[in-house]
C-alpha cells in the first residue's frame, strides 16, 4: 500500500467517523443528514481529481443529497401527518414543532441513565413529549376540549417518533453508501 493509498484510506475513516456522529444529531432535531452531506462533500472537493480519486465522488454526493432530502420528508410528514391525522389544528401542529424541539434538547440534557446511548434516548422521549405538549396546548388554546387535545398531542408524539427514526434509517442507509463509495 503506497502512501497515498494510506492516507486516502486514513481520511476515509475519519470521514465515517464524523459522518457517525453528524448522523447522531438527527435525535436532537439537527439536520444530522445535511452535515452528513457537507462532510461527503467536503471530503470530495479536498480530494481533488487525478489518481488520488477513489469512489467517493461528486455523483455519491448528490445521491447523498436526495436520500437527505427523502429523509427530511418522511420526518416532517411523519410529524405532522400524526396531529392533522387526528384533526389538530394548525396551532397544535406549530406548537408540537416548537415543543419538539425544546423537548429534545431538554430530554439529551437530562438523558436517561444508559451510558452512551441515554442522551440519545433521552432526546427522542423528549421530543415526542415535547411533540404532544405543543400539540395539547396548541389544540386546548384552540378550541379548548380536552379529549380531543389528547388525542391530537398522542397523534404528534407518535408522529414525531416515527418520522424520526424514519430519519434515523435514511441517515444509517447514507453512512452505508457513503463507506460502499469511499472504500470501492
Amino acid at each position: 500500500m503506497s502512501e497515498i493509498e494510506f492516507s486516502y484510506y486514513l481520511w476515509v475513516i475519519v470521514l465515517l467517523f464524523g459522518a457517525c456522529v453528524a448522523w447522531s444529531t438527527n435525535f436532537f432535531t439537527l439536520p444530522g443528514n445535511w452535515f452528513v452531506v457537507g462532510l461527503a462533500a467536503l471530503f470530495v472537493s479536498a480530494q481533488g481529481s487525478g489518481d488520488a480519486a477513489q469512489g467517493l465522488n461528486w455523483q455519491a454526493v448528490a445521491l447523498l443529497v436526495m436520500l437527505a432530502a427523502g429523509g427530511e420528508a418522511v420526518e416532517f410528514f411523519a410529524g405532522a401527518a400524526g396531529a392533522a391525522k387526528r384533526g389538530g389544528s394548525r396551532r397544535a401542529i406549530a406548537l408540537a414543532v416548537v415543543g419538539t424541539v425544546t423537548g429534545s434538547v431538554a430530554g439529551a440534557v437530562m438523558g436517561l441513565p444508559i451510558p452512551i446511548i441515554g442522551p440519545l434516548l433521552g432526546a427522542l422521549a423528549g421530543g415526542a413529549g415535547g411533540a404532544f405538549a405543543g400539540a395539547y396546548l396548541g389544540e386546548m388554546w384552540k378550541h379548548g376540549g380536552g379529549e380531543k387535545s389528547v388525542s391530537v398531542g398522542w397523534g404528534a408524539a407518535v408522529g414525531r417518533v416515527l418520522g424520526t427514526l424514519g430519519k434515523l434509517l435514511v441517515g444509517a442507509v447514507m453512512i452505508v453508501v457513503l463507506a460502499v463509495r469511499a472504500f470501492s
